[in-house]
């Protein structure tokens, strides 16, 4: 609901000092440039995290790749290894040129974390990694479990027994939901996922099909996540993953850019001053965008451009960022309604944990709305045969905000980069898709055609990404 005063400040005084705050009422689709946006290696000396931490995950998640391969039969072919490729989409960037009337510089490449194992989306990264996480703590804290040992002894009823005696709860869209939910139930944990009334009826199906406890409620996320830490607090033996405040999710996020700097060198792809890289990111509270933005930075430093896109109904990151008050401000104060079919980004109000301590390292966000999506969908489907559900569609007009946007366009010149673009790479981080049901993918792929169809948009005019 919409507040006449929020955070002490009138809305009439919001809007004189933030003239964009009227357009993100409205739910237009904008692009926002940070404008403390500055230099990688200043802004990263103020935190409190470094590379030791992320070579520390990626240490752990070795260790427990013996079990994941046991554990887990798709993932025998990488030895346990949770990642996704990077492909060329040379076809969907020529479509979306075409639909947009837009000419853009560089190359468009798909990372297809909707293609990852055991859940299917990004978060399978910083969920599964906090379980997996929690359950060497305990099992070495109890005496049963060394770190020199073979970790695919985890997966005996000696561990599952061991493991049944505590909870793992969290607060969920979707998705998060489905990495931490598996993989907990997998080890032998009793597990609840909160779920807000965003998340999709399948992805509730699917968990309580693997023994996963669902607590559904009528509200939105910020209310599963408050439930479902008060419920797992009152639990000596219980552990709630926290979306909103982990370090551990973020660090298991952000051992993605390393991975993904190499699958680059395979491609033969330089990354370097006048070889930027832009990457477009899929953002709801932050976590799993914060986590891969940190990384990147630590790869590539000022060499690498991070956008955020979220709904033109839930810019909850858009609106903390912007009036640096983070996760002090939702999207219902200024009256928006956070109702998206983006499931994954339906949230309204921000981590102030990524907030604040990226504030200096996302270069901007930009917001899309639910046609969109789908259009992309039903595109990227008959272009390059990839199918990805409704949210992890958001970052691909990312590489057209920067050519067609008076934004975008002083953001290049701002940074000196206009004559560089030529020789730009653009990712575009596909977030989830795989683990949709066939017949609810059809019905996705439908829904954008006849969008396309109905607004007649190659035709008449350009899709306004």
């Amino acid at each position: 609901m919409k507040k006449d005063f929020i955070v002490g400040k009138a809305l009439t005084q919001w809007k004189r000092e933030y003239p964009l705050v009227e357009k993100i009422m409205a739910t237009q689709e904008i692009l926002w440039a940070n404008p403390k946006y500055s230099s990688s290696v200043e802004a990263m000396k103020q935190l409190k995290m470094g590379s030791r931490d992320v070579e520390e995950v990626e240490e752990r998640l070795k260790r427990f790749a013996p079990y994941i391969a046991r554990a887990f039969p798709e993932t025998r072919q990488t030895k346990g290894l949770i990642e996704s490729p990077l492909v060329r989409i040379p076809e969907m960037q020529r479509k979306l040129e075409h639909l947009c009337h837009q000419k853009v510089q560089g190359k468009l490449l798909l990372k297809c974390d909707n293609q990852l194992p055991i859940s299917g989306s990004i978060k399978a990264r910083g969920g599964i990694y906090e379980v997996l996480k929690h359950a060497e703590d305990l099992a070495i804290r109890n005496n049963r479990l060394c770190l020199e040992d073979d970790y695919s002894v985890l997966d005996n009823d000696s561990f599952k027994d061991f493991f049944s005696q505590y909870s793992i709860a969290v607060g969920s869209t979707g998705n998060l939901g489905l990495s931490i939910g598996i993989m907990s139930a997998k080890l032998g944990f009793r597990v609840t996922v909160h779920m807000s009334a965003d998340a999709k009826q399948w992805k509730k199906d699917m968990l309580r099909s693997k023994g996963v406890m669902v607590v559904e409620y009528a509200s939105d996320y910020s209310k599963a996540v408050e439930e479902g830490r008060k419920q797992s607090n009152t639990d000596p033996k219980g552990y709630f993953i926290d979306d909103e405040n982990s370090k551990d999710l973020f660090l298991g996020y952000a051992v993605a850019a390393h991975r993904l700097k190499q699958q680059l060198e395979d491609m033969q792809i330089v990354v370097d001053e006048d070889h930027p890289l832009f990457v477009y990111l899929p953002c709801g509270v932050g976590g799993g965008p914060g986590g891969v933005t940190f990384g990147l930075k630590l790869m590539f430093q000022d060499n690498v451009h991070c956008f955020f896109s979220e709904p033109t109904h839930a810019p909850a990151m858009l609106l903390g960022l912007m009036t640096g008050l983070h996760n002090q401000v939702s999207v219902g104060d200024f009256g928006i309604d956070n109702i998206t079919d983006a499931d994954g980004l339906a949230v309204g109000r921000p981590s102030g944990f990524v907030g604040r301590t990226l504030e200096n390292l996302i270069s901007g966000v930009f917001t899309v709305n639910d046609e969109s999506l789908y259009i992309l969908l039903s595109v990227l489907s008959d272009s390059e045969n990839i199918q990805l559900e409704p949210s992890a569609l958001a970052g691909l007009p990312g590489i057209i905000r920067l050519f067609n946007n008076q934004v975008g366009h002083q953001y290049l010149e701002d940074h000196q980069l206009n004559h560089k673009m030529g020789n730009a790479v653009h990712v575009s981080w596909a977030t989830g898709g795989s683990m949709v049901p066939k017949d609810i993918m059809e019905g996705y792929y439908e829904k954008g055609l006849r969008l396309l169809a109905d607004n007649n948009y190659i035709l008449t005019h350009p899709l306004k990404l």
